[in-house]
C-alpha cells in the first residue's frame, strides 16, 4: 500500500524573482518604485542646489512678518498688522466658505434641473434644457463677472436707505441688500454657558449633531417596526420635537439675541456683512456647476429601468413619491461618482475669486503675500498642499457616502 506525501517544497532562489510568475510582478513594481523615488530625489536635490546657487533658500519665516494689507471679508479677527500666516488663514477660511456654500446650492439647482428636464411638461423640460446648455457652455469666469456687474449696477447704494423718504427700505427692518453686499442679523449669546463665543458655538454644533443622530435612530426604529408589522408609525411630530424643543431650551438658557445692522454715516454697521464679491462668486459657481450636476442627475434617473416606475405606479404611488422613494435612491449609485468631480471643480474654480476682489487663499497667499515677499516657490507649494488636501478630503468623504448608499445584495 503506497503512502501519499506532499511534494517537497523548493528552496527560494534569486532567479525566481524573474522566472517565477509568483514573484515577477512584485519584482517589477519594486524596481519601478525605486526608480521613481530616485528621480524625485534627483529633481528635488537639483532644485535645492540651483536655488542655493541663485541665493534663494526655501524658508517660511516670512509667514511671521506683518502682512500690511486689509481684508474686507473675513471669518476670524484680522487687521493690517496681522501676520502673513493670519492672512493666509483668512483666505483659507474664505475659500472653504464659498466652496461649502456653492456645493450645497449647486446640488439643489442640479437635482431640481435634472428632474425637471425629464418632466412631461414640454415647456418646463425645454426651459431646463436651455439652462443647462447656456450655463455649462460659457466659462464660469464670465458668469462671475456678469453677476458681479449686475449686482453693483442694479442694487441700491447704502445712501439710498437714508433720509425721511428713502428710495429703498430694509426687508423686515433687519435685512439690507445693497451694491456692496447683503447685511443680515448676527446671532449673539447674551448669557452663554461659556465665556468664549467659540465654545458656545461648539455647543450649538454638538446639539445639531446629537439631534441628527437622534433623528436617524427614530427612522431606524420606524423601519424596524414596519418590517415587523407592515405598518410604518408616524414620526414627523417626534422628529420635530427632537429638533425644536431642545433647541428652544438651549437658546433660552444661552440668551440668544440678534444684532441688527444699522445705517451709520456712509455704510451699515453691525450684523453680518455678506460682501458682493462673495455673493457673485457663490451664485456663479452654483448655477454653473449646477448645470453639470443636472446632466449627472438626468443620466442617473434614465439608468433606472422603466419597469421600476411602472411597478410603483401600479401600487398607487404618485409621480413625486415614485421619484423620491423609488427612482432617486437607486440612481444615487450612478449620480454620486461624477458628483464628486463637480465638488472638486467648485473648490478649484473658487480660485477665480480674485477677478471680483474676493480674498480667497489664492488672492491672499498666492497674490498679495507672494508679491510682497517674493517667496514664489514657498507660496505656490503651500497653495498646492491646500488644494491637494482639500480635494483628497472631499473625495474621501464622498466615497464613504457612496459606499453607504450603494445597493447591497443579500
Amino acid at each position: 500500500m503506497s503512502t501519499m506525501t506532499d511534494p517537497p517544497k523548493s528552496e527560494f532562489r534569486l532567479s525566481m524573482l524573474i522566472n517565477d510568475t509568483r514573484y515577477r510582478s512584485l519584482t517589477f513594481q519594486v524596481i519601478a518604485a525605486i526608480v521613481i523615488a530616485l528621480c524625485i530625489w534627483y529633481l528635488g536635490n537639483n532644485l535645492i542646489q540651483n536655488l542655493r546657487a541663485a541665493g534663494l533658500n526655501i524658508s517660511y519665516s516670512f509667514l511671521g512678518d506683518s502682512a500690511g494689507y486689509d481684508i474686507n471679508q473675513r471669518l476670524v479677527e484680522y487687521d493690517s498688522q496681522s501676520s502673513h500666516a493670519r492672512a493666509a488663514l483668512v483666505g483659507l477660511l474664505n475659500t472653504l466658505l464659498v466652496a461649502f456654500l456653492a456645493c450645497i446650492t449647486a446640488t439643489i439647482f442640479g437635482v431640481a434641473a435634472g428632474v425637471l428636464r425629464l418632466s412631461n411638461n414640454w415647456l418646463v423640460s425645454k426651459l431646463m434644457a436651455v439652462y443647462v446648455e447656456i450655463f455649462r457652455n460659457i466659462p464660469v469666469l464670465i458668469w462671475i463677472i456678469i453677476i458681479f456687474t449686475i449686482m453693483t449696477a442694479v442694487l441700491p447704494a447704502p445712501s439710498a436707505f437714508r433720509g425721511e423718504n428713502p428710495s429703498s427700505s430694509m426687508l423686515f427692518d433687519a435685512f439690507a441688500f445693497t451694491n456692496r453686499g447683503a447685511y443680515i442679523p448676527r446671532p449673539e449669546f447674551a448669557n452663554g454657558l461659556f465665556s468664549s463665543t467659540a465654545l458656545n458655538w461648539l455647543l450649538v454644533i454638538a446639539f445639531l449633531i446629537g439631534s441628527w443622530f437622534a433623528t436617524r435612530e427614530i427612522e431606524k426604529r420606524a423601519t424596524k417596526k414596519q418590517e415587523e408589522t407592515g405598518e410604518r408609525p408616524k414620526t414627523l411630530l417626534l422628529k420635530l420635537g427632537v429638533w425644536l424643543v431642545p433647541f428652544a431650551l438651549l437658546m433660552l438658557v444661552m440668551g440668544l439675541t440678534w444684532n441688527i445692522p444699522e445705517l451709520k454715516r456712509f455704510n451699515f454697521s453691525g450684523g453680518i456683512n455678506v460682501g458682493g464679491p462673495l455673493i457673485a462668486l457663490w451664485f456663479a459657481l452654483s448655477i454653473y456647476t449646477g448645470a453639470f450636476i443636472a446632466e449627472n442627475v438626468r443620466a442617473g434617473i434614465q439608468a433606472i429601468s422603466k419597469g421600476q416606475t411602472e411597478a410603483a405606479a401600479a401600487l398607487g404611488l404618485r409621480q413625486g413619491r415614485i421619484m423620491n422613494l423609488v427612482v432617486l435612491p437607486q440612481a444615487l449609485r450612478v449620480i454620486i461618482p461624477p458628483l464628486i468631480s463637480q465638488y472638486l471643480n467648485i473648490t478649484k474654480n473658487s480660485s477665480l475669486a480674485i477677478a471680483v476682489g474676493y480674498a480667497d487663499i489664492t488672492a491672499t497667499l498666492g497674490g498679495i503675500t507672494l508679491n510682497q515677499t517674493g517667496r514664489a516657490i514657498e507660496c505656490v507649494l503651500l497653495l498646492m498642499l491646500f488644494y491637494l488636501t482639500a480635494s483628497l478630503l472631499i473625495s474621501t468623504v464622498m466615497n464613504f457616502y457612496n459606499a453607504s448608499v450603494k445597493l447591497k445584495e443579500r
